[in-house]
């Protein structure tokens, strides 16, 4: 877990320090039953390629800065990537494919992400999913989604210094408006639908900013290119650098 804060102030610290704390309550977390026992399946019988790791196979947390204006919502960790390094978009092709983008776009200090010492920091960016143990075959429930967005919530109401949020595919984008409802934070009417490259400009100043998730299905087949994800974060680094 990596909470970077640039603001030297009384307010951030006590922000660093409860977001801390959330983090820690999420690494313990054990409220679903089915993803427990799946990641726990998981690291102890781990894939051949990574026989000789020692999987992490507890919840895992967000990752940025708690200063960050641009928090990017993902889907739920995988289960031999985040699952087995312990960093969410660490260790497979969708994180590289992810942090590519993120890099080119000054958000991220490298192009790759492969395990938590890969000396990796976030730039003015923090990373959330509304689900932070990997479900089987990447489907969480609608019940497992109901009971993790406490986490969600929490953060949005920490991360007081957003200005835009990238949603990684229409869950993402759905959960995140749903998030907001939920502490208050206002919604359109009537909401906004999600599409890749969608913008929807809310009311208290966040740019919301859909693109299709860098899984494998999507990257692999073409529905996502490098391209289009980097003109997602293009939108987003020239919004933040007039607001």
């Amino acid at each position: 877990m990596l909470l970077w804060c640039a603001v030297n102030d009384p307010s951030t610290s006590k922000s660093v320090k409860n977001l801390a704390v959330l983090q820690e309550t999420v690494v313990s977390c054990r409220l679903c039953p089915r993803l427990v026992a799946y990641r726990e399946e998981v690291a102890r019988t781990k894939r051949a390629a990574y026989r000789n790791w020692n999987y992490w196979g507890r919840p895992v947390p967000s990752l940025g800065e708690v200063d960050a204006r641009l928090l990017v919502v993902g889907l739920a960790p995988a289960a031999h990537g985040g699952n087995r390094t312990g960093r969410i978009f660490t260790g497979d092709r969708s994180a590289d494919f992810l942090f590519s983008s993120l890099h080119r776009a000054g958000f991220a200090s490298q192009p790759t992400s492969h395990s938590k010492d890969d000396g990796l920091r976030l730039i003015d960016c923090y990373i959330t999913a509304p689900v932070h143990c990997a479900p089987p075959d990447n489907k969480p429930l609608p019940v497992e989604f109901e009971t993790c967005r406490r986490y969600l919530r929490r953060e949005l109401q920490l991360l007081a210094g957003l200005r835009a949020v990238v949603a990684l595919g229409r869950i993402a984008w759905d959960q995140y408006l749903r998030a907001r409802r939920e502490v208050g934070q206002p919604i359109p009417k009537p909401l906004p639908k999600f599409g890749h490259l969608s913008e929807s400009a809310l009311d208290d100043g966040i740019l919301l900013v859909g693109s299709y998730h860098p899984s494998q299905q999507n990257t692999q087949t073409g529905k996502l290119t490098p391209d289009m994800l980097d003109r997602v974060f293009a939108r987003v680094r020239d919004f933040l650098a007039t607001h």
